[in-house]
């Protein structure tokens, strides 16, 4: 078997997040990319919430490209595969192409917050939570 990393991406900053309970005390990582954080225009505020999510997990914080430093990790840690959840931002797979060319990938499911399969502008979590709300609490 392939000794694993866990990639937290920020779609799943939860403890429950699937690959942390899949493969327990194993090493994760996120990453901070300047770039993204610019082309999403992430507000403090939520830069702020990120971090206490992440704050919450067992998670090594680094800064710069996510590819990149995912690899870096992984090579420090003798690891031939990579364990993160999927995502649906437009970014996930070139990150996850780019990560392919050097280790194997394993991609887990997550159970969605609600069933929805409309469109969903996810720049901003207020779009967002203006969907979701209407299914959460009905």
């Amino acid at each position: 078997m392939n000794k694993p990393i866990i990639w937290i991406n920020g779609d799943c900053l939860s403890p429950e997040n699937p690959a942390l309970q899949e493969y327990p005390n194993t090493p994760a990582i996120w990453v901070w990319d300047d770039a993204l954080i610019r082309e999403w225009q992430l507000s403090l505020k939520r830069i702020t919430f990120i971090y206490e999510c992440l704050l919450e997990l067992p998670v090594e914080i680094r800064r710069g490209n996510v590819a990149e430093e995912i690899i870096k990790f992984a090579q420090e840690h003798d690891a031939k595969l990579v364990v993160t959840t999927d995502s649906p931002s437009p970014k996930f797979d070139d990150i996850c192409n780019q990560i392919e060319k050097k280790l194997k990938l394993e991609i887990l499911e997550v159970e969605p917050f609600f069933d929805y399969d409309g469109f969903i502008d996810l720049k901003r979590f207020s779009r967002y939570w203006k969907v979701a709300e209407k299914y959460v609490f009905d």
